[in-house]
C-alpha cells in the first residue's frame, strides 16, 4: 500500500485523465483532416500542421507527467511568482514580440512560437485562488468552505477583481487580443461560487441585456424607457427615501452603460464593428466580404447532416472554403465529416470533463483546490460556449480555440498545465486525509 501512495499516478482521477487525452487525439485527428490533401497524406509528417501538432501533443504529455511529479505545494507557494512573470510577459510582448496576422502578443524562438497570454490563464487562477484562500485562512469563516463573509468585504472583492482585470486590459490594450482578453470575465463566476453577492451577478446580466439593446435601439428610446420603468417602479413600491436613490442611482447608471456602449461601439475598429453587426443582423451583410467565415462556417456544418459525409469526404474542409478551419473554426471540420452525432459527441465530451472538473473541485478539503478547481471548470466551459457559439452564429467572431481541439502548441499547453495543475490538487487531497 505505501509503495502505492508513492506512485506517480497515485490518487489521480483517471476519468479525467482519459477524457482530456481521448480529446486530445479527436483533435489531432480532425487537425488532419481539416488541412489534408493528397499531396502529403502522411499523418506524421512534421513539415504539415498535424505533424507539428503531433509535437506539441508529445510535449504536453511530458508537461503534463511533469506537473504531476512536482510536489502540490510548489503551486501555491509560487502562485503570485507565476502570476507577476507572465503579467511582465504579457506587457513585454509587444515591444520584444513578432507580429501574427496583425497581433504583436508572440515570441518567436525562430520557427517556434509563444503567446505568454495563453499561460496568463493559469496564472491568474492560481493567483485568485491563492488570495482568496489566504484571506479565508484568515477570517476563519463559520461556514464550512464558504468565503462569503469575505467577499461582502468591498476591499477584498475589489482586490479580486484587480487580479482579474489587470491581465484583460494588458491583453486588450497592449496586444489588441479580444478573444484572449475577455475569458477572464468567466472567472467571476468562480467568484460568485465562492460568495460574491448575488446582486454583483444580477447587475452583470442586466448590464449585458442593456449593452445588446443599445446597439439595436436608438439611445433616446432606450433611455427614456428606463425612465419609464424607473417612474412606475417607483410608484408601485413603498415610496421612501431610500427607495427614490434607489431608483435614481438605477436609472443613472442604465444610462451611463446606455451610453457608454454607444462610445465604445463607435470607437471599436472596423472589424469589430463588422463582427457585431454580423451578429446581431444590422444592415446588409455581404455574404462575401464580413459575413463570410459565419456563413460558411454554417454551410460546413448544415452540410453534414445526421452522420456526415465520412472521414476525409468534406469538400467544404477540404477546399479550404472555411478560414481558420484547423483553429478557430475546428468546430465546422466536426460537423461536416461527422454530422451531428460527431458534434454532439464533441460537445459532451467537453461538458463531461467541465462537469467532473466541478465534481472534483466540490470535493476538495483545501480552500486553494475548490477555488482553483471552479476557475479551470469557468475557462473551460467560456472557450467551449463561445467557440461552438460563433461558428453557428450565436457568438461574434473573437477568436478562441476549442479546448484540446485546435491546432496549436501554445493552447494546447496552457490548456493542458491549467487541468494538470488540478488533477495534481485533486491527488494531493488523499496525501491530507493521510
Amino acid at each position: 500500500m505505501r509503495k502505492q501512495e508513492h506512485s506517480l499516478f497515485y490518487g489521480i482521477d483517471t476519468i479525467t485523465v482519459l477524457t482530456y487525452t481521448l480529446l486530445v487525439f479527436m483533435g489531432w485527428l480532425n487537425i488532419y483532416a481539416a488541412v489534408y490533401n493528397e499531396e502529403h497524406q502522411n499523418i506524421f509528417d512534421t513539415s504539415q500542421k498535424y505533424g507539428m501538432q503531433l509535437i506539441w501533443i508529445s510535449s504536453a504529455f511530458f508537461i503534463a507527467i511533469l506537473i504531476l511529479i512536482i510536489d502540490a505545494g510548489f503551486y501555491t507557494v509560487f502562485a503570485y511568482f507565476f502570476y507577476a512573470f507572465l503579467l511582465l510577459a504579457c506587457i513585454a510582448v509587444p515591444y520584444l514580440g513578432r507580429e501574427v496576422k496583425g497581433s504583436r502578443s508572440w515570441f518567436r524562438f525562430g520557427s517556434f512560437g509563444i503567446q505568454p497570454a495563453e499561460f496568463m490563464k493559469f496564472a491568474t487562477n492560481l493567483a485568485l485562488a491563492k488570495y482568496l484562500s489566504n484571506v479565508n485562512i484568515e477570517v476563519q469563516t463559520t461556514r464550512r468552505n464558504k468565503l462569503a463573509d469575505l467577499l461582502k468585504n468591498y476591499r477584498n472583492t475589489i482586490i479580486a477583481v484587480v487580479i482579474l482585470g489587470l491581465p484583460l486590459l494588458i491583453i486588450k490594450i497592449l496586444q489588441d487580443e479580444t478573444g484572449l482578453a475577455i475569458v477572464f470575465i468567466a472567472f467571476i463566476i468562480t467568484l460568485y461560487r465562492e460568495g460574491l453577492s448575488v446582486n454583483f451577478l444580477i447587475a452583470g446580466i442586466f448590464s449585458a441585456i442593456l449593452f445588446v439593446l443599445s446597439l439595436v435601439l436608438a439611445s433616446q428610446t432606450l433611455i427614456i424607457a428606463l425612465g419609464i420603468i424607473g417612474l412606475l417602479a417607483f410608484l408601485f413600491i413603498k415610496r421612501s427615501r431610500k427607495n427614490l436613490i434607489f431608483v435614481s442611482v438605477f436609472f443613472v447608471s442604465a444610462s451611463v452603460v446606455v451610453l457608454g456602449t454607444n462610445y465604445v461601439y463607435d470607437h471599436l475598429e472596423d472589424h469589430q464593428r463588422i463582427r457585431i453587426d454580423v451578429l446581431l443582423g444590422r444592415g446588409t451583410v455581404n455574404l462575401k466580404k464580413e459575413g463570410y467565415n459565419v456563413n460558411q462556417a454554417k454551410i460546413a456544418i448544415g452540410s453534414g447532416g445526421f452522420f456526415g459525409k465520412g472521414y476525409l469526404q468534406g469538400t467544404q474542409t477540404k477546399y479550404d472554403f472555411v478560414p481558420e478551419q484547423d483553429t478557430d473554426f475546428i468546430f465546422c471540420t466536426v460537423g461536416e465529416e461527422w454530422g451531428f452525432v460527431g458534434t454532439s459527441t464533441v460537445i459532451m465530451l467537453e461538458l463531461f470533463l467541465i462537469l467532473r472538473v466541478i465534481f472534483m473541485a466540490e470535493r476538495q478539503r483545501s480552500p486553494f483546490s475548490r477555488i482553483y478547481g471552479y476557475g479551470v471548470a469557468c475557462v473551460l466551459f467560456f472557450h467551449v460556449a463561445v467557440n461552438v457559439g460563433m461558428t453557428i452564429g450565436l457568438m461574434p467572431v473573437i477568436g478562441i480555440p476549442l479546448p484540446f481541439f485546435s491546432y496549436g502548441g501554445s493552447s494546447l499547453w496552457s490548456f493542458t498545465i491549467l487541468l494538470f495543475i488540478f488533477v495534481k490538487l485533486d491527488a494531493n487531497r488523499l496525501v491530507i486525509l493521510r
